[in-house]
């Protein structure tokens, strides 16, 4: 039977209890063990789906479809396993669970309350598929001490009752703040945290302790004894500048020795040899090469989590260290395209939703183009290069996606047929999707040659058809298609150092030892531009 690791937080929200548990989960993977992740998030949507990219930050989409919290993405990110809609569930959907059950009569007749029937259909949800698994890790969303979060946690109070003493963990996320007016670190709002949690009826076994720097032993003693948890238990979780080293920090705090020591397993230590060569790199590589990401959820970088992992992912296989920018489309159309992109070495536009900024990001697509600026456009960045292409090179010139525009008299982008007038979640194309290659083509070449891929779809809108033959004329390459041939799965342009868009999304299925493809050749494409400048520079 599977051992369960439940983490909650306190104190704040983003204090990283989904890096916490993947973390977790990748030193336990090292030492051999069979892990399974869990995030169950107290908000009552079903699903992120609609959910604001500025408020939730990015959506994250598995294999299957589901679009779920980013912290799955770091689960994916940090360890070796795939993650689906077992792995993500929401009170939305517990709540809907329940009612479905209500409706078709399973509960015969009985009232249905919170407790037990919603404690006991979230049991049921971290519980789903543990067989085959060592170890169940289960991230508690939201923060101690919300009403939201109440549910949840006394289920999981109740499920530590039913099972054997040591096959439950209970690790907490909390907060232990340096006052800089007095230069001390507060251990008031983790004592409070704790006791919050403790009124619960949870007493946590281990504390990971957020703060900006290392906690000395006084410390954890006093910690330690007013959270009634051993000072060995007590963790520095201190901040550092990139995600890759938690696990590194974690294991010299010996979290992983003392968590298998909880649950009675017997272990080597693990290997960690690849996770401090990826840090080092990252650091230290001589070369840089600047990123720009013309996006229009740039005010909050959560929104682009997995493009900047997939991209640090393709710095370190191709040795150099990366620099990005997050550019605003929106003051493109404002200074132009030239006055904030000047200084790049290659240019991203990632996927969105809604006319806000397309026109800049057109822009922008039209500069990597003329200019010959590496160029990778994912989901609406690749449409942005098809809307530009048209109006621009086969003098389409009112050409437009008909998600901004209705009337447009050159619709290059549209609807999916079956997609009008339906409920918005869970309803676009989702999940992963095979694709042909076409050969001799750049698409071909970074996929190794392959005649075939696939990949993670995230849209309503696509290339009209309509319009093939006529932006194939002029020059547009349509690299990559679905196996039926109706769907457009790649573009790119002859004479260019790479100008590549996809509809798929390939950060999605990037990790640190398995570097997307797709991102690497793209950092490759900007490493040698970057070089090509530097020597034009120097008139070589």
């Amino acid at each position: 039977m599977a051992r369960y690791v439940f983490v909650t937080g306190g104190v704040v929200s983003s204090l990283g209890k989904g890096l916490s548990s993947a973390s977790l989960a990748a030193l336990l993977q090292l030492r051999g063990y069979q892990v399974r992740i869990r995030k169950l998030d107290p908000y009552l949507n079903v699903d992120p789906g609609t959910m604001n990219p500025f408020q939730h930050g990015e959506v994250f989409v598995t294999d299957d479809g589901a679009e779920t919290d980013l912290d799955i993405g770091h689960y994916e990110r940090f360890t070796h396993a795939k993650m689906g809609k077992v792995n993500n569930f929401t009170a939305g959907k517990i709540y809907y669970n329940v009612i479905s059950k209500e409706r078709s009569g399973d509960y015969l007749g009985r009232t249905v309350q919170v407790i037990p029937h919603v404690t006991n259909e979230i049991q049921d949800c971290f519980k789903a598929a543990d067989q085959g698994q060592d170890v169940v890790i289960c991230e508690i969303g939201g923060t101690v001490g919300d009403i939201e979060s109440l549910p949840f946690l006394e289920a999981i109070r109740q499920f530590r009752n039913e099972m054997q003493q040591n096959d439950v963990v209970h690790v907490h996320v909390t907060l232990v703040p340096f006052i800089k007016t007095s230069e001390e670190l507060k251990t008031k709002p983790t004592q409070h945290s704790v006791m919050k949690l403790r009124e619960i009826g949870i007493q946590p076994d281990i504390l990971l302790c957020r703060t900006e720097m290392q906690l000395d032993n006084d410390l954890k003693e006093k910690i330690s004894l007013f959270c009634n948890v051993s000072p060995e238990a007590v963790i520095t979780a201190v901040d550092v500048d990139s995600i890759y080293e938690v696990p590194l920090k974690f294991n010299e705090e010996g979290l992983d020795r003392i968590l298998v020591e909880f649950l009675r397993l017997n272990t080597e230590n693990p290997d960690l040899v690849f996770w401090k060569n990826f840090v080092k790199k990252t650091r230290e590589s001589e070369v840089v090469v600047k990123i720009g990401i013309v996006g229009k959820y740039v005010d909050l970088k959560e929104s682009y989590k997995s493009l900047s992992e997939a991209l640090s992912h393709a710095g370190f296989s191709s040795d150099v260290r990366l620099e990005i920018s997050y550019i605003d489309s929106e003051e493109i159309e404002e200074k132009g395209a030239e006055n904030l992109l000047g200084e790049v070495d290659g240019i991203l536009i990632p996927g969105g939703f809604g006319e806000r900024g397309f026109e800049g990001m057109i822009m922008a697509s039209k500069y990597a183009r003329e200019k010959k600026v590496p160029f990778l456009g994912i989901c609406l960045g690749m449409q942005c290069a098809v809307v530009e292409f048209s109006r621009n090179v086969c003098e389409l010139s009112n050409a437009n996606s008909s998600e901004f525009s209705e009337d447009t008299p050159f619709p290059v982008i549209a609807l999916l047929p079956g997609q009008e007038n339906i409920d918005l979640g869970g309803t676009m194309r989702l999940g992963s999707y095979p694709g042909i290659l076409k050969s001799d083509t750049l698409a071909a070449k970074i996929y190794d040659g392959s005649t075939k891929f696939e990949e993670r779809h995230r849209h309503r809108y696509e290339l009209n058809n309509k319009y093939r033959d006529s932006m194939e004329k002029k020059g547009l390459i349509f690299s990559g298609i679905s196996p039926n041939d109706e769907l457009v799965e790649i573009i790119e342009i002859s004479e260019h150092p790479f100008y590549f868009g996809c509809q798929f999304h390939p950060e999605f299925k990037s990790a640190p030892f398995c570097p997307h493809p797709v991102f690497v050749s793209f950092v490759e494409a900007s490493k040698n531009a970057r070089s090509e400048l530097f020597k034009k520079k120097l008139n070589l």
